[in-house]
């Protein structure tokens, strides 16, 4: 948590952690696993002292009626996110401590098996509502999502949400500007490129008449670098949690939001076409795609980063042929999804519509070999 702020306040449950035992096959646990319904996963991520412990601490002593575990995870950089994603196992460290709060929240730490931390979590006695992932010491959270996405050892007990990213409104600038006398992009291009939502924190500290811009450039600054997050302004990070939680960004059946926001971005690119910056790009294809000529258009982008291009995310609609179906398409780094989503209805106008979050991304290349996949030669 952030050095300049205190941990929520806490009591323990008991010796054991207030972990359940195993239950019969006829508990309300049991059911609500087996019936497919999964418990939604926010990564919250950002620079320290941006307010990431504020935003955890106003969640946790909110009265919401919610039943939300917070993970302070703890295992950082040196220790390598593999390792943390590793079952270890019954000897295996797994959770330092469990405590319950007054609103009936849980928190814990996390120092090794962040999957063995999740399955504890979804098999208590009572319910969970939300669980929040708090990422102490790591950079990027594309490993996590991608753990957190698609991964089959979770049996579907838990499902990413969303990453929130917490940004300080007065800092952001000059961590931004750090890439510019290095040859590395700095953490805040990455924590704001794979981020589904963006809180921009500590707005009350930017003047009207802030010499480095105002306000809306730095909503602009942020949309310049990801265009599809939503930007929610905040002071100490008050905000509504219906904003942030229950989002379903890679939630396949949660089509429409995907729709609206491609359908804001289906003619905007930002930045120079040759810039080598963090960046937005959209393209669209009016004809009708081969499923597996996309796939392997995109395993090549994604894997063998064909055209020199680093893409960390990219969401789309495709049309696909000899199919009625709207399918989805999402990628975290190298690992992407497409699904059939919905019919098309009959009024629609059929097209591909992606959007691309990276690094020397090339429009052409992008819809040149795009279009490639609309025949079978």
């Amino acid at each position: 948590m952030d050095e300049d702020e205190d941990p929520p306040l806490a009591v323990a449950i008991d010796d054991t952690g207030g972990l359940s035992s195993p239950q019969p096959s006829d508990s309300p646990v049991k059911q609500s696993i087996n019936s497919g319904v999964s418990v939604g996963v926010t990564v919250i991520t950002g620079y320290l002292g941006a307010g990431k412990s504020t935003l955890v601490n106003h969640i946790l002593n909110s009265q919401h009626g919610k039943r939300i575990a917070v993970i302070l995870n703890e295992f950082g950089e040196e220790i390598g996110v593999e390792r943390a994603m590793i079952n270890e196992g019954d000897g295996g460290a797994l959770v330092e401590e469990w405590v319950e709060l007054a609103n009936g929240c849980i928190c814990c730490t996390v120092k090794h098996s962040l999957v063995q931390a999740l399955e504890q979590l979804v098999q208590m006695k009572e319910r969970l509502d939300h669980i929040l992932l708090e990422t102490t010491g790591l950079a990027n959270p594309a490993p996590l999502a991608s753990v957190l996405w698609l991964d089959d050892q979770l049996e579907s007990a838990v499902k990413l949400d969303s990453i929130i990213t917490v940004v300080d409104a007065k800092n952001l600038r000059h961590q931004l500007k750090g890439h510019h006398s290095s040859s590395s992009f700095p953490e805040a291009y990455h924590q704001i490129a794979f981020a589904d939502v963006v809180i921009l924190n500590k707005v009350d500290l930017i003047s009207p008449k802030d010499p480095e811009g105002s306000l809306e450039d730095l909503e602009n600054e942020i949309h310049k670098i990801n265009s599809l997050a939503n930007i929610i302004p905040s002071v100490r990070c008050q905000v509504d949690l219906s904003r942030i939680l229950n989002c379903q960004a890679y939630d396949a059946e949660h089509i429409t939001h995907l729709e609206a926001l491609l359908e804001e971005n289906k003619s905007l690119s930002t930045g120079e076409l040759h810039d080598s910056s963090v960046r937005t790009l959209s393209i669209c294809e009016p004809k009708t795609v081969y499923l597996d000529k996309v796939r392997a258009w995109l395993e090549g982008i994604l894997w063998e980063k064909k055209y020199d291009m680093d893409v960390y995310r990219c969401k789309g609609i495709l049309s696909v042929v000899d199919s009625d179906d709207l399918h989805t398409l999402q990628a975290v780094r190298e690992i992407y999804e497409i699904v059939p989503a919905r019919r098309w209805e009959s009024e629609e106008n059929r097209t591909n519509k992606i959007v691309f979050i990276g690094q020397n991304l090339d429009k052409k290349a992008l819809m040149d070999s795009l279009g490639a996949c609309t025949s079978r030669g």
